[in-house]
């Protein structure tokens, strides 16, 4: 299924094969996200993905790296998440040396130009912009605000204004010398591809990265103490998050936590689904989702609902918790959620970059890799009575927090529905 082998200068590489398919994925995992970011420099580790794709020594500037990938009909992109940022290039397997090529010069030669990075500040701010006039995202990013408080788990990747504006090329080169380093990356290859042939291209195209990383994240510990987050604006609809502290990624709990959620509002059969958006005909989107860190999670139910329902809205998701909580899950819903679980991760990992994600974030977050039959049988060992305890640990009223985005001005309302 997959293989981990590691260059001389400890940097793991990670081979996962696929059968039927002509392309190949080359992803770059690093244990560089928004958390391991204070105060003074919050916003770097985003800011940084982006001057990634200001060019290197051989593909120098954004067109350089953009004509060589999209000439051959690839794709390439980044992200940020708040436990470790990616860099991947997907493209037809006959390119691979190129898509090897264009990510290492991107990683190991940039250089950050100071007139680029100036450009780039009104680019963020207009992303910003974006999310803040995108309230599904937005609600989102204040509930976990709500839930961590001030800490590096709740604040947004995007950070603040004042760090976007001031930030200079030595930032840059300091951020990336203290994390892009071969102990706190994975290179993961998925597709068309063996291990022999991943070995030379990790040799030839990253063989030269090296160093150990010289900056690591404060635990996490405490939930925020406030439980309400309203944010007055001019809506069509309230958008709204109501959810409760979960469990992390590490935690024995991790799959029923999952499973949890997809019984709760995790598809068109779920509770929320049928009996809010289907017998109500309360709102559009509806969905239980759960969000897991290394020390720390949460499980969450967002909608967008009528503005003058929303406060029925609340009441009606607060009932389909009572009652999880209260009486249960029944055998056939636990069912129905692990089959649906693994048919959707077996239909991802088909796309090479899905199980380039799949198996890279595991090498290089967690203490070991579950390999596919590994990840299946731990979702089939998750027992009715294992699922029920979680329900009745977490859904409970005083652990409640709610966001909501919309046109409502009455916090002190908000904080007794919840009550």
């Amino acid at each position: 299924m997959y293989s981990v082998d590691r260059l001389s200068s400890g940097l793991p590489v990670l081979t996962a094969p696929s059968e039927g398919v002509e392309s190949a994925t080359v992803i770059v995992f690093a244990g560089a996200g928004s958390r391991y970011e204070i105060q003074g420099n919050r916003g770097i580790s985003h800011f940084l993905e982006h001057m990634f794709f200001k060019g290197g020594r051989k593909y120098k500037t954004t067109k350089d790296v953009s004509a060589a990938i999209e000439g051959v009909g690839g794709d390439f992109n980044a992200f940020t998440g708040k436990e470790y940022a990616g860099y991947y290039v997907k493209a037809a397997v006959k390119n691979i040396d190129l898509s090897c090529d264009v990510l290492s010069d991107m990683l190991v030669h940039a250089n950050f130009p100071q007139e680029e990075i100036e450009k780039e500040r009104g680019v963020i701010m207009e992303e910003e912009r974006m999310y803040q006039d995108t309230p599904m995202y937005r609600a989102g990013w204040d509930f976990e605000q709500l839930l961590y408080g001030d800490h590096p788990l709740g604040w947004d990747t995007i950070g603040t204004e004042a760090v976007i504006q001031s930030v200079m090329q030595k930032d840059f080169l300091d951020h990336k010398a203290a994390l892009y380093t071969a102990d706190n990356l994975v290179l993961a290859f998925a597709g068309k591809v063996n291990k022999t042939q991943t070995q030379g291209l990790a040799e030839k195209y990253f063989g030269v990265i090296g160093g150990t990383k010289k900056n690591t994240f404060d635990a996490f510990t405490t939930f925020g103490s406030d439980r309400v987050f309203l944010r007055t604006k001019k809506t069509e609809q309230a958008h709204l998050v109501l959810g409760v502290p979960g469990v992390s990624a590490l935690d024995p709990d991790h799959f029923a936590h999952k499973l949890l959620a997809i019984i709760l509002g995790g598809n068109m059969s779920s509770r929320m689904f049928l009996n809010i958006r289907e017998a109500k005909g309360l709102c559009y989107y509806i969905s239980t989702e759960v969000d897991s860190y290394l020390d720390a999670g949460s499980l969450s139910t967002r909608a967008g609902v009528d503005q003058s329902r929303m406060h029925e809205a609340i009441g009606l998701i607060i009932h389909e918790y009572d009652q999880c909580a209260q009486s249960g899950v029944t055998d056939e819903e636990l069912t129905r959620a692990k089959e649906f679980f693994m048919g959707r991760v077996t239909l991802s990992l088909e796309d090479t970059e899905e199980r380039a994600h799949f198996y890279g974030k595991q090498q290089l977050l967690y203490p070991a890799v579950r390999d596919l039959p590994q990840y299946f049988k731990e979702i089939q060992s998750v027992t009715k009575d294992q699922v029920n305890a979680l329900a009745k640990r977490l859904l409970v009223h005083g652990q409640l927090r709610l966001v909501v985005i919309g046109q409502e001005e009455n916090t002190a309302k908000l904080e007794s529905l919840i009550a």
